[in-house]
């Protein structure tokens, strides 16, 4: 198909000052936009696509009537596959801590150390799991793929803990024995299977966590008039979905392993991510697609290296000077509308190569990413709290009364508590805060998503602030009781229900936090990065993950000193070590990146949307 090159018309009217103060030298020059067209307005170097960010079915082609697909019911069938996947992670990040110490026989720090790792995996891979969905694969096969991957190591994991010969020699090994570590050890193969399985099981949340959220906003038109409306509902059901999967995952999963053991608690995990498979394939035909836009990667890179070979050029130089695009409404990125220039970060020659001339979006793609970066990269201290919590949290609870009345919930359950407060606190969004904010920030829907992300911040502060103050009086209190080193038997006068406030605290950030940051990304990343954008999220849970392990690793090593027996503040007996100090060191750093949220937020600017 042949292709011209169009130059915009040789007459240029008076240049802008925003140019610049040499108006003399622009006058004399012609104002050039250059761009490729082609007869059937395929990308710039002759990709045939559907433009824009039109839907289509699953085999590529524009869909006739919308009205038969997408919506709503396509979006449940998709909370299925988030809500099984949030049950397993949650599942193993409670119960493998557990299953590690009592089973495996190994300490509770290098159990809940293994545990972060696969929370870590788990996230911090879904960039990889974006990035093939938004270059080559789309968001359907995507999700498609790696999912089967995570029934697998669902499935390994069961069998490790069903067959006798993946666990060590379970005789002799009583409670006593525990607390003096002279259990049989897992040998070195069993602990390599078990972490093999266990990460193969992170790695398959990859190709999830980015694309379930963002496949789920693919379903709602973008041209209806209640498209903002549908969108915010969207992401607060999908993450009352995920809240679910975590009160399931707390509760009955964790009574089937008390009453059938570990083998039944991870099998229903593979069983329920299994049936979530078939329904999210059972609602193929409902889907609406949006094409992948090629690898992004690799447009980052040539707006990079364009720039580069660049960086001496003044803009005024050369015959024509002026911005590169294509004509009409489409851009050269499949699946991608036009993006508005801006002077956020601030080309020359009509070569078309994109190595050396990129087009407006292009660029501009590249400078949403790097604009974005700073507002996830603030929730990663929320993060590592929500990781700690999910760890240390448990073992606080080991030496606390859990009766109510005469029913005693065991110390597994205590983490549901967070979601039944994000459940309760969606479940009231619309009809009590919506309403009552608008009032006051005068805010469509109550607060905008960085108003949210910051709120979220703000509470995260308060929880974790006071887990350092309850766990300074727990451990005060241990001591004084004559508890100090029988750290795995509970004070019956001390109850377990005290860690509901900073439980409660913490689902309530999430909530804000979270589900302000997905619409956040959804809406502000590129058409064809979207992913990717999502992504952002994951990764920077992922990063606060391994930001827990870390810093548990740096603050055993430097409180603590086995020569002069003196325990870390993490040390195995809670109640000779110094959580509280631990707390309140992060309530420092959260305070700290709370202000750098609230610098990166004010600076920030809000996409500007072309006009289709």
């Amino acid at each position: 198909m042949a292709a011209r090159e169009i130059k915009s018309p040789e007459v240029q009217p008076e240049t802008p000052a925003s140019l610049g103060g040499n108006s003399e030298s622009f006058r004399r020059k012609k104002l050039g936009i250059y761009f490729l067209e082609s007869d059937d307005r395929r990308t710039a170097f002759g990709g045939g696509y559907v433009g824009g960010t039109t839907p289509v079915n699953i085999h590529g082609k524009p869909i006739p009537d919308l009205s038969k697909t997408g919506g709503w019911v396509a979006a449940f069938f998709i909370f299925g596959n988030e809500m099984a996947e949030r049950m397993a992670y949650f599942g193993l990040s409670v119960n493998m801590v557990a299953f590690m110490f009592y089973v495996m026989h190994r300490p509770f720090s290098s159990s809940a150390n293994a545990v972060n790792n696969f929370l870590g995996i788990s996230q911090a891979s879904s960039v990889l799991g974006g990035f093939l969905a938004d270059a080559y694969l789309g968001r359907y096969w995507t999700i498609a793929i790696f999912t089967t991957i995570y029934l697998a190591g669902l499935t390994g994991i069961t069998l490790c803990a069903t067959m006798n010969i993946f666990v060590p020699n379970q005789d002799q090994c009583d409670q006593f024995s525990l607390l003096l570590g002279s259990c049989e050890p897992a040998k070195p193969w069993q602990m390599f299977y078990l972490y093999t399985v266990l990460y193969v099981t992170g790695f398959g949340a990859a190709g999830i966590r980015p694309c379930v959220s963002s496949f789920g906003a693919d379903q709602f038109d973008e041209r209806s008039r209640d498209y903002k409306t549908h969108l915010d509902r969207f992401f607060n059901f999908f993450y009352l979905s995920v809240t679910i999967g975590a009160i399931v995952a707390f509760t009955a999963v964790v009574y089937i392993q008390i009453k059938r053991g570990w083998g039944s608690a991870f099998g229903s995990l593979a069983i329920a991510m299994g049936i979530s498979n078939l329904v999210f394939f059972i609602g193929t035909p409902l889907y609406r697609h949006r094409l992948p836009g090629g690898s992004p990667l690799t447009r980052v890179a040539q707006v990079l290296v364009a720039a580069f070979r660049k960086r001496n050029v003044s803009f005024s130089s050369g015959e024509y000077v002026g911005l590169y695009e294509l004509p009409g409404k489409q851009s050269a990125i499949k699946g991608s509308r036009k993006i508005v220039h801006t002077d956020d970060f601030r080309k020359d020659g009509a070569a078309p190569s994109p190595w050396r001339l990129c087009t407006v979006t292009q660029v501009e793609e590249v400078k949403i990413l790097v604009k974005l970066l700073p507002i996830p990269a603030c929730t990663i201290i929320l993060s590592l709290i929500l990781t700690e919590f999910l760890t240390l949290s448990v073992q606080q609870a080991y030496t606390l009364n859990t009766h109510i009345g005469r029913l005693k919930l065991p110390v597994t359950c205590m983490p549901v508590f967070p979601g039944l407060s994000i459940f309760l606190i969606l479940s009231l969004y619309y009809s009590i805060f919506v309403p009552i904010s608008r009032r006051i920030t005068g805010h469509p829907h109550g607060a905008s998503q960085l108003q949210r992300v910051g709120i979220g911040l703000a509470v995260s502060i308060l929880s974790v602030a006071w887990a350092g103050v309850f766990e300074r009086y727990r451990r005060n209190y241990a001591i004084k009781q004559g508890y100090e080193f029988t750290f795995l038997t509970p004070m019956p006068h001390l109850s377990a229900y005290w860690l509901l406030i900073q439980y409660c605290l913490i689902g309530i950030a999430e909530v804000f936090c979270i589900v302000g940051l997905l619409e956040f990304l959804y809406e502000e990343a590129p058409d064809a990065m979207r992913s990717i954008g999502s992504a952002y999220a994951a990764v920077a849970g992922g990063l606060g993950c391994f930001g827990a392990t870390i810093l548990n690793s740096i603050i055993k090593s430097i409180t603590g000193d086995r020569q002069q027996m003196h325990p870390s503040w993490l040390s195995q007996n809670i109640n000779t070590g110094r959580f509280d100090y631990l707390y309140w060191l992060l309530t420092v750093f959260s305070v700290i990146n709370f202000c750098i949220f609230l610098y990166s937020a004010q600076r920030y600017k809000y996409r500007a949307f072309q006009l289709r």
